[in-house]
């Protein structure tokens, strides 16, 4: 049934197909018929959290968290919305979403499109979710990377009362400078920061919110060595590998391929793959969800392999549909 609501998606551009399979969602929804996409319980404690199962949305499909209760319904173990920045913006120039169907991949440039940071926290609080819900936050395009630590730290504040656990991007390629974030002195301000505030948030509200960095596929052996340094140094409580690549050898000659923006699907599977792989080594006690590539029971498996505890979907769940939760999760079951 999918195949077919997708090929009629697919005539649409990109973003207009996005947009409209989430409202159509949000009806089926209403009517009550996502239930029938069972979830598969396979439950297990990360983080100090109970999931469900190991399989997860992942962040940049429901931006504003507009659409929770829909794709919560979907079987899935966890639901992470955002990115959220401070103050609402309209991200890039249109069209900056492009399909590589050859690759089962996707390109966007989005530039962290969102309503603001006060939206997201009003649909979570009106939502009936009752699963795990990440909040995934960043910085305004207009806020110098010397001042970035303010916008993530508003975020912070706003969004830890409603979050299960809380993702840090750091590594979007579509926010000129904020990959800078991942090194260096830039990376152990921000981070010493964040953990010094949720730390203060979870004392005075009586419960404790991991926080999560998610960071990006693009880095050495040398350069992933320094950044799980820096995440156990100042204390986070998990990571997500990986976002979007800029690399384009997998899709050379490909129409959309010379299109600016990260990378996601087929094509990153590997890379991602490798960055678990290291961070598994430097970091082996630390929970690492796996994302990049994952488009079947089998490669979710290979993601568990490579060293991953859970895992998040984006572009797969959009070329196969709602049946990839149910199928992951039970590659993943143990």
């Amino acid at each position: 049934m999918y195949s077919l609501v997708r090929s009629l998606l697919f005539r649409l551009d990109a973003e207009t197909a996005h947009g409209f399979s989430l409202s159509m969602l949000d009806a089926i929804h209403r009517l009550r018929l996502t239930g029938t996409q069972a979830r598969v319980d396979d439950p297990v404690e990360i983080m100090g959290l109970k999931f469900p199962n190991r399989v997860g949305l992942a962040a940049g499909l429901d931006k504003n968290a507009d659409h929770l209760d829909a794709l919560g319904a979907l079987g899935f173990g966890f639901v992470e919305v955002g990115t959220v920045t401070p103050k609402p913006q309209p991200g890039n120039p249109k069209p900056r979403l492009f399909r590589l169907p050859e690759q089962g991949a996707i390109i966007n440039r989005m530039g962290f499109n969102n309503a603001g940071v006060d939206h997201l926290v009003r649909n979570v609080q009106r939502s009936h979710y009752d699963g795990i819900i990440g909040i995934n936050i960043g910085k305004n395009l207009t806020t110098p990377v010397e001042r970035a630590v303010d916008d993530y730290t508003i975020c912070l504040q706003r969004v830890h009362a409603h979050a299960h656990y809380v993702a840090v991007n750091i590594s979007s390629p579509n926010t000129p400078g904020l990959r800078n974030l991942q090194f260096g002195e830039h990376l152990d301000n921000l981070l010493g920061a964040l953990r010094e505030q949720c730390s203060r948030l979870d004392r005075e509200s009586g419960r404790r919110v991991p926080l999560a960095v998610k960071i990006a596929p693009d880095m050495d052996d040398n350069e992933t060595a320094l950044v799980a340094k820096a995440l156990k140094a100042n204390g986070i409580d998990a990571v997500i590998a990986t976002n979007t690549t800029v690399s384009r050898d997998a899709v050379i000659g490909l129409p959309n391929a010379e299109e600016q923006g990260g990378l996601s699907g087929r094509p990153v599977f590997e890379p991602s793959n490798t960055v678990v792989r290291a961070l598994r080594r430097h970091l082996p006690s630390m929970p690492i969800i796996g994302v990049g590539g994952i488009d079947s029971g089998e490669t979710a498996h290979g993601k568990r392999d490579a060293g991953a505890d859970l895992v998040q979907l984006y572009s797969g769940f959009i070329y196969r549909g709602p049946a990839l939760v149910a199928e992951c999760a039970k590659a993943l079951k143990v």
